[in-house]
């Protein structure tokens, strides 16, 4: 059994075939997914997912490329939303300094906040971080984030900062590009990271792994990445799935 730790169904890219995209996914043995929404369309269709299907759980928060967009009435509204006992997270949250929509400042800003309302409903931070390492982990070692611990989302970084990370209290989750073929920092840290620390996910609909780069990135290929793990570590992929499925159940509280 897998679960897709980090997905996107509440995107207009699954609109025509939802239903054919889950049943892939159960029948790879995904059989729980955790859907984020990160703004107001997708949280709304996030909140509608999770009421419809029993083995879909959600995150919800502000992403922080749409942060010059989030206000305080927002996130009391997300606030109120998160008391739904399968909202699992708050997130994804960090910080985007790729994109140049909102400024860092405002970024930052709303990323502290997000980061003191999971201290305050006691729920995890799912972290979003491009081009902006150096302030996520500043800013979560002077948030006090490990009080509540997280994961990193997608994690690109070196085996450095995840050890950082994982001293924060942070598991770090590894998606598609652990597979691409010039991918060394992801491969580094799928290699030298303990299993306990990690998690899979695929960010459908972005980011697939190979042999599917670049098309719709979907739940039921998480189980590639889970492969290319065990390759990595001269371990089972069964073992890999074993390890990361109790890893998500733990750190979401996730049933069985």
């Amino acid at each position: 059994m897998f679960i897709d730790t980090h997905v996107h169904l509440n995107a207009d890219q699954y609109e025509e075939d939802l239903q054919e995209v889950i049943n892939r996914a159960l029948e790879a043995k995904v059989e729980k997914m955790v859907v984020i929404g990160f703004d107001r369309k997708t949280i709304e269709r996030t909140m509608e997912l999770i009421e419809q299907f029993d083995f879909i759980y959600g995150v919800i928060g502000w992403h922080p490329v749409d942060a010059i967009d989030c206000t305080q009435e927002d996130l009391e509204w997300i606030e109120e939303l998160a008391a739904h006992p399968k909202i699992v997270g708050i997130g994804e949250t960090g910080l985007d300094y790729y994109w140049d929509k909102s400024p860092k400042d405002v970024q930052q800003v709303i990323f502290r906040k997000q980061i003191q309302l999971a201290q305050k409903i006691n729920l995890p931070i799912i972290i979003h971080n491009r081009d902006a390492t150096g302030d996520v982990v500043k800013i979560l070692r002077e948030e006090n984030a490990a009080s509540v611990g997280g994961v990193m989302h997608c994690f690109s970084g070196s085996v450095e900062t995840a050890r950082e990370c994982i001293a924060m209290n942070f598991m770090i989750s590894l998606g598609g590009p652990v597979t691409f073929k010039n991918a060394r920092l992801p491969k580094e840290v799928a290699t030298e990271i303990p299993l306990e620390h990690l998690m899979i996910e695929t960010d459908a609909p972005y980011l697939a792994p190979h042999p599917y780069r670049g098309k719709r990135n979907e739940p039921a290929f998480v189980p590639l990445v889970a492969e290319e793990i065990a390759r990595l570590k001269g371990l089972t992929i069964e073992e890999i799935a074993q390890a990361t499925t109790d890893n998500a159940k733990i750190f979401f509280g996730i049933d069985s």
